[in-house]
């Protein structure tokens, strides 16, 4: 888990920002009462992906601009989304409940809050191939997987598979270069990975191998975390919160435009991130999987269920997983969203 809260960290975001590629919206209208478009950053948390893809569809179908709102979107600097929203050079980021932990322990907490869940659900878990036991926690004994070598990593396979009678000392960890899952299950480099199945599970239904997998949150809920979140700078929701809502409210319709019409979000996306045509199939059936998962079973999208948020800060601190303790309430709202 990566340590984000360092000021030299934001300091250095200031000065990466101008070498950021960045795709604005282009001709963002004029209000009829004359005024400039507000001008807002939205900084990515990796290149373009159906996990955006809400955004991607407000900002062509002008709901943004509908709004008096001109949102240019930009890449990540190396040290992640948070120390760029941090810095309140974006005003708006993509985290994760897991990654922004970190950034909420000791006496200079980085000016982040976490303003709409992207996804309701985790829907990350260990993807192996077909029939080769490791269905369950258990069956990962004696396998190899694909380890980032992070504390929280290594705790939460840990933990589901004690609960299922096994034993993680029987993994064998490979440290992980995996770029393509397909590639590294199909040659067999390593058994296991974790993924995000929206995306690398549905690369392997693509790509028409047979697979195994089981989802964390199916197995403890505890794990049912926020991955990912919009996150936004505080300074920027404490001064301008009208803005923020109309950003969020904007944003939403372009999630509910996903959930409504995935085929058509996933165009959208294409002819946004042209790089992705290459994988069109791939984004259609990620696209389509995704629209059960934007809003699932929340009143809204983007909706933060405050007991499910502190049960896996909690479970943080009860394992000793952070530098200090984290306030398990600290780091999200829900006072930005539209109403339901």
């Amino acid at each position: 888990m990566k340590r984000t809260k360092r000021v030299a960290a934001v300091l250095l975001a200031l000065l990466l920002l101008s070498s950021l590629t960045a795709c604005g919206q282009e001709g963002a209208t004029v209000p009829e009462d004359g005024t400039e478009p507000t001008k807002i950053t939205f900084v990515l948390d990796w290149t373009p992906n159906t996990n955006h893809t809400g955004l991607y569809v407000a900002i062509a179908n002008g709901y943004f601009a509908d709004a008096g709102l001109d949102v240019e979107v930009v890449q990540p600097p190396e040290d992640g989304a948070e120390v760029l929203v941090a810095s309140g050079k974006a005003q708006f980021g993509v985290s994760f409940q897991d990654s922004l932990a970190p950034a909420f322990t000791g006496e200079d907490p980085l000016p982040v809050t976490a303003v709409a869940a992207i996804i309701q659900h985790n829907t990350s878990g260990i993807i192996s191939r077909k029939g080769e036991g490791m269905d369950r926690p258990k069956g990962l004994e004696g396998h190899r997987y694909a380890t980032w070598d992070m504390p929280v990593e290594k705790a939460t396979i840990e933990q589901v598979m004690t609960a299922d009678g096994g034993d993680f000392s029987k993994v064998e960890l490979i440290p992980s270069t995996v770029t393509d899952e397909v590639s590294a299950l199909q040659s067999q480099s390593v058994d296991a990975i974790w993924i995000f199945y929206a995306w690398a599970g549905i690369a392997c239904e693509v790509a028409g191998l047979e697979t195994d997998y089981f989802a964390f949150a199916d197995i403890d809920p505890v794990f049912d975390f926020y991955t990912p979140v919009v996150i936004a700078n505080d300074v920027f929701l404490e001064e301008h919160p009208d803005t923020a809502k109309a950003f969020l409210e904007a944003l939403s319709k372009g999630y509910q435009y996903a959930v409504e019409d995935p085929e058509g979000a996933a165009e959208i996306l294409m002819e946004a991130a042209p790089e992705l045509a290459d994988s069109a199939d791939l984004v259609y059936a990620s696209q389509q999987y995704l629209a059960d998962q934007y809003i699932a079973d929340a009143a809204r999208w983007g909706e933060f269920d405050p007991a499910r948020w502190s049960a896996f800060f909690t479970w943080l601190n009860d394992n000793q997983l952070l530098d200090g303790t984290v306030d398990p309430q600290a780091g999200f709202t829900n006072d930005y969203l539209p109403a339901a």
